[in-house]
């Protein structure tokens, strides 16, 4: 059964030696994501696991001790998921590898720890599956669900401006805010591909997981639009 859930949006700018000059502009965001991770601790559960859009290298199941590193963006800095005496090969996709710092940095959570890399492509009703199994794995779970909004808020975003991104992240805001699994499970892919939003499928995922489980409670800790791209930190609990 899902008992909490953090949210956090996947920059690799959230960490501080890549984002380098604007590390200091992007702390109120790394303080709502720590607040949110801290929670994960205070629920107890019996595991733990990351989710966050990957490529196809990345997809699918990484264990616990599997581990990323940042050199990609210009930082030889390396993170572990969770802990174990041997790490597998297979490197951690970007997303988890920022979810895998943000457990290092709030709270620790004394559970195994897990990642799964999700397809962007994937269709909602697996991702409400993929949900659903993940609760029914452990008495109580845990999901840290790592995921942007739309990049296309501004003309300066990564995908240019559209106007659709604004009234498709304040949806998703509230939806985030009221653990409203009925908006969530309604977003569609293809406009959330053409709005370059990559949380789309994780929060389906999500979404599978909460309904799988006892009633949940919103919380919006940040909801801000830095360099044209939607970030959103909320925890379920």
């Amino acid at each position: 059964m899902l008992v909490a859930a953090a949210l956090c949006p996947c920059p690799p700018l959230l960490v501080p030696e890549v984002a380098s000059g604007a590390a200091a502009e992007l702390e109120p965001l790394r303080a709502a994501c720590r607040e949110a991770v801290g929670a994960l601790a205070a629920a107890r559960p019996d595991r733990l696991v990351v989710v966050g859009p990957a490529d196809r290298a990345g997809q699918g199941p990484h264990p616990q001790g599997a581990t990323g590193s940042f050199r990609g963006f210009g930082v030889d800095s390396e993170v572990r998921l969770g802990a174990a005496p041997h790490p597998p090969a297979r490197p951690l996709p970007p997303s988890l590898s920022v979810g895998a710092w943000l457990l290092a940095h709030a709270a620790p959570v004394d559970a195994p720890v897990e990642g799964l890399g999700v397809d962007e492509a994937l269709a909602p009703e697996q991702c409400l599956e993929a949900g659903r199994e993940i609760a029914a794995s452990a008495p109580r779970v845990a999901l840290l669900v790592m995921g942007d909004g739309s990049a296309c808020r501004t003309v300066k975003a990564p995908g240019y401006h559209d106007a659709r991104a604004a009234d498709f992240d304040a949806t998703l805001a509230r939806a985030l805010a009221t653990a409203d699994t009925d908006t969530l499970a309604a977003l569609d892919p293809e406009d959330a591909a053409s709005l370059k939003a990559t949380g789309r499928a994780p929060w389906q995922l999500l979404t599978g997981a909460a309904r799988a489980s006892t009633p949940l409670h919103g919380a919006l800790h940040y909801d801000e639009a830095p360099y044209g791209v939607g970030y959103f930190v909320a925890s379920w609990t």
